[in-house]
């Protein structure tokens, strides 16, 4: 009889429940005969048990050291975090055991866990779903080529470290080579909505508080995702072209939420803009549900340019047009189901939402291919397939050969010649 493969699972900037990358991950290898532990901070939404055995799969929680969004306080809060989760570990291991600790970024300071655990003969996978280099600089607007070149070397050790390096894209795999790691053990699992459970349910018109069209954002709220253009857009729509038939939810938080609170009363726009804070997942469709276009407002910023932005497929699953600015990885996931403005315009912003507004044709071409693009290439039916490949290939113990996934050529076809990677 086959012996049953351990892991465990790392995760620090989020509750593994509530992560829309990590626990697709860890259900999916929970079905394919994996035992599933995670170790991660608790969620808005978790019980309060430290310990939760969570559909067939362990869970751990710490609390997470709260502080300033600050450089220093962030480094404490990494640091704390990485020696709870190291202590945890042993807990872990002793119940339920582990073969392989799957770590999932940022922090990219895990790595000495997987040094650890090394001597005892565990692998160690390094799951990265940012450039931690590229989003500290743009989360702190710190040009420092120390404190740069540290998050390099950070990022560097945890590509050696690793048997396997799982990356949510081409773009981040292009960079990950060129930063040193080996591309034999590189893996690419896209970023990829449940279509059993993304899906238009019973309209409740309501949701448009009044209005003929409801534009609808879903995610973080931190300074590099961008939602300050959409307040913009909006402004834009309403108070210079006369639009009053558009409003907007923004759905999510994050460090950036309260001013843009401030922004959309600075700009006259309490009445056309819902925030709802986090919603939960029947909530979230609903919404969707009833909106006539996705934003996709992350602005190019030396991170989003590579960045797949699981928001996007999201409103494809849905079958809402989206609109976003010209970046190579959103192009890359919406394709025809998407107008593109030129990166950090407001002004065009707004011409491709109001393009959208007044051509229903085009919208709903426009959603119903977006929907057969996630349910024949973006779906996680499709991204799981490489996830399970990296698994079979690390237990094998052969040397892990790339996975180029189906769509890999046409990212090649948008990545232009001004989005390639700078030399650091």
């Amino acid at each position: 009889m086959a012996k049953t493969q351990k892991i465990l699972m790392l995760i620090e900037n989020e509750s593994g429940i509530e992560d829309d990358r990590v626990w697709p991950e860890a259900t999916t290898l929970r079905d394919h005969g994996y035992q599933v532990s995670i170790i991660c901070p608790k969620g808005t939404s978790d019980s309060q048990e430290r310990n939760l055995y969570v559909e067939g799969i362990h869970v751990y929680h710490y609390r997470v050291p709260m502080g300033a969004n600050t450089f220093t306080s962030y480094l404490v809060e990494y640091i704390v975090s990485v020696m709870k989760m190291f202590l945890l570990s042993f807990k872990v291991w002793y119940r339920h055991g582990f073969d392989v600790i799957h770590v999932s970024n940022p922090p990219d300071l895990l790595f000495p866990i997987g040094w650890f655990y090394r001597i005892f003969g565990k692998k160690y996978i390094f799951d990265q779903h940012d450039l931690t280099p590229e989003l500290f600089r743009v989360k702190f607007k710190d040009r420092k080529k120390l404190i740069h070149r540290l998050l390099l070397f950070l990022e560097k050790c945890s590509y050696q470290t690793a048997h396997i390096v799982i990356t949510t894209n081409l773009s981040q795999k292009r960079f990950a080579i060129e930063r040193g790691c080996h591309p034999d053990k590189i893996f690419i699992v896209r970023n990829g909505p449940d279509v059993k459970r993304i899906k238009s349910v019973t309209l409740k018109p309501e949701l448009k508080r009044g209005r003929r069209y409801l534009l609808a954002y879903v995610g973080v709220m931190d300074v590099q995702d961008g939602v300050e253009y959409a307040l913009l857009a909006l402004d834009d729509l309403v108070h210079k072209r006369g639009r009053q038939d558009v409003s907007l939810v923004l759905m999510g938080s994050g460090d950036n939420a309260t001013p843009l609170h401030a922004l959309a009363h600075k700009l006259e726009l309490d009445d056309y803009v819902n925030f709802t804070g986090w919603v939960k997942k029947k909530d979230l469709v609903c919404y969707l549900t009833m909106a006539d276009i996705g934003l996709v407002p992350d602005p190019q910023n030396g991170l989003n340019e590579y960045s797949t932005m699981i928001k996007t497929m999201e409103y494809m699953a849905m079958g809402k047009a989206v609109v976003g600015f010209d970046l190579a990885e959103t192009r890359f996931s919406a394709q025809d189901a998407g107008l593109y403005a030129t990166p950090n315009l407001v002004e065009d912003l707004a011409n491709k939402i109001e393009t959208l507004l007044d051509d229903e044709e085009l919208r709903l071409k426009m959603g119903a291919l977006g929907r057969k693009r996630v349910e024949e290439a973006l779906s996680w039916d499709h991204s799981k397939t490489n996830l399970l490949r990296a698994y079979e290939a690390l237990f094998q113990q052969e040397n892990a050969l790339s996975v180029s996934d189906a769509t890999e050529s046409d990212t090649k076809a948008y990545i232009s010649k001004e989005n390639t990677i700078p030399e650091t």
